[in-house]
This record gives structure tokens, sequence and C-alpha cells, in this order.
């Protein structure tokens, strides 16, 4: 198999030279171009990937960190992430962590190694003080709000969006509430301010009317079941298929009584509220934010989409 330096001899180009063509530096002689191009297409010669990333310094790719990819919340998010990177000609590999912090840490530390431009962290198992420290590696983007710190963010209207989906919950005339929400073993600062806007919206709220670990329709079917036994009469989900599961379950009144989140096609035909956190948009500017390393904390609009 050809390299590089048969390829110097059989031109009669210096090694660097070829190198320069390869890696497709703008001052190269178009002849001396050409016919290193020729010799190298005659030899059936492929570039070492990895050897021009390191001649570069850049992998162009990034690493997305996330918990898993079928949920549609991260499904929106990484569309955005996805479509932004593909227009600037980077790759993006997930980094799926199932909530495992020692998963997560070991991906934090291929990013030491090099393995990735930057990462984005869409959400995490670890405690922020564990991961700021890798920012000395290269750029880091939190699709959260970080207070007080210096770090990247980009992050959703969660407080206010939830205040007034409990609000209009509220209004009509939902008086015992009940919520569905993520992960149960860690209780992360998302479900804490769910939960604190719940108690402040309806001080009759009480922890035993959380359903939580629900994240797809079938665990809205669940949900809907326990919800049914404790004569809750008002449901704020953490996502619209979740929603849902709850509906089939036909014991609310009416569907008003019930609010999504995502803004997915199925709140539209099965007409219920939803909240719509511009997460593509979130997404693309997770991605512009790491590609232009600048420190900046940005939060995204939102909008309650009432039916």
């Amino acid at each position: 198999m050809a390299n590089i330096r048969d390829i110097a001899r059989l031109t009669g180009y210096s090694v660097s030279t070829v190198s320069r063509v390869i890696n497709q530096h703008p001052y190269v002689d178009e002849v001396k171009r050409a016919e290193i191009l020729a010799m190298m297409k005659k030899l059936d010669y492929v570039p070492n990937a990895s050897a021009r990333q390191l001649s570069y310094g850049k992998t162009r790719n990034i690493g997305v960190i996330l918990p898993y990819a079928n949920h549609p919340y991260f499904d929106q998010l990484i569309g955005g992430i996805i479509e932004s990177a593909f227009n600037e000609d980077y790759k993006v590999t997930l980094l799926p962590t199932n909530y495992q912090a020692d998963r997560e840490m070991m991906y934090l530390e291929e990013f030491a190694g090099k393995a990735f431009d930057g990462l984005i962290i869409t959400s995490r198992a670890n405690h922020l003080e564990a991961l700021l420290p890798y920012q000395k590696y290269g750029p880091i983007v939190f699709c959260e709000e970080i207070k007080e710190k210096k770090a990247n963010c980009v992050f959703i209207d969660r407080e206010q969006s939830i205040e007034e989906a409990l609000l209009f919950l509220r209004d009509q005339g939902v008086r015992r509430l009940g919520v569905t929400l993520g992960r149960s073993s860690r209780l992360s600062y998302n479900s804490k301010i769910t939960l604190e806007l719940c108690k402040k919206v309806f001080p009759d709220f009480e922890k035993q009317h959380v359903y939580w670990d629900c994240i797809d329709h079938e665990q809205g079917v669940k949900a809907g079941t326990f919800f049914e036994k404790q004569a809750i009469d008002g449901v704020l989900t953490n996502s619209d298929t979740v929603a849902a599961g709850i509906l089939q379950q036909s014991f609310l009144e009416s569907n008003r009584q019930i609010v999504g989140r995502d803004n997915l096609l199925i709140s539209e035909i099965m007409d219920f509220s939803t909240i719509d956190h511009g997460l593509i948009a979130c997404g693309e500017m997770a991605f512009q934010l790491l590609i232009e390393e600048r420190l900046e904390q940005i939060k995204i609009p939102y909008r309650f989409i009432e039916r």
C-alpha cells in the first residue's frame, strides 16, 4: 500500500509539499498540486483521516451527552444540533448515559483525550463541580441555566413556562393537581423548580401526586391509572407522548385539564394544550456557541399553546 513517501519519490516533490497538498494547504503551486493529486489517484492513495486531524489539531467532531435518545425532548434538541453541524461540515457523536454518572465521566475523559472538538451536555448525571474543570480541554456548552458560574449555556425558559401552564390549569377549575416527572434517583434542578411552582400555584399540592420516571407513552398510560386512583382532576406532564397516554385512560372531564410539552403533532391531533420550549432553536444555538467558543448564557423563548 502506497504511503506519502512513495508519492514524494514518484513525483519528485518533497514529503512536506505532498503533505501540504493532502491537507489542502492553499499555498501550493497548482501544477505541483495537480501532479501530486494525479499520482494519489493512480496509486489509489487515501489519506489517513486521523493523521489529518492531528495535523489540523481538530477532529471536526463534537460529542453530545444525553441520557437517552428515545425521547421527544432530546430528539428535538439533537435535531437542532445536527442541522447546524451539517451546515458547518461537522460530525456529531451521540453519547448516551442513561444517567449513569460513571459513563458520563468516561465521555469527559475521552473529550480530554481530544476525541471531540467540544461537548454539548443536554442533561447531566454528575454535579456541575465535577464537569466544569474539563472546560480547560475545550469548549463545553450546557443546555441548562448555569447561575453564577463561568460556563457557556443555552437554556429554555422553564420557570415562566411552567408557571403559565399551572395558572392555565387552575383557571380550568383544577384543584387536585397531578404531575409527571422524569428520573427519581436524584432530584434534578428542573424537577425541584417544577415542584416549587406546583406548591406556589396549588398550595394543597402533595408530592405523592407525582408520578416519577415517566418518559414515554407506556408510562403515561400507567400514570393515568395512578392519577385516577388518587382522584386527580388535572395534570401537568413532562411530554406530549405522556399526556397522550394519560388521556387514553379517560378519567379527566376535559382535555383542557392536561398540559403537555414539546408541541408534537399528537397534541394537535388529540387537542390538548402544550408548551413549545423552542428545543430545535436551543440545539442550533448550542452548536453555534460551541464552535464560536464565546462565553455566553442564552435563554430561548417559549410558547404556551392553548387548545
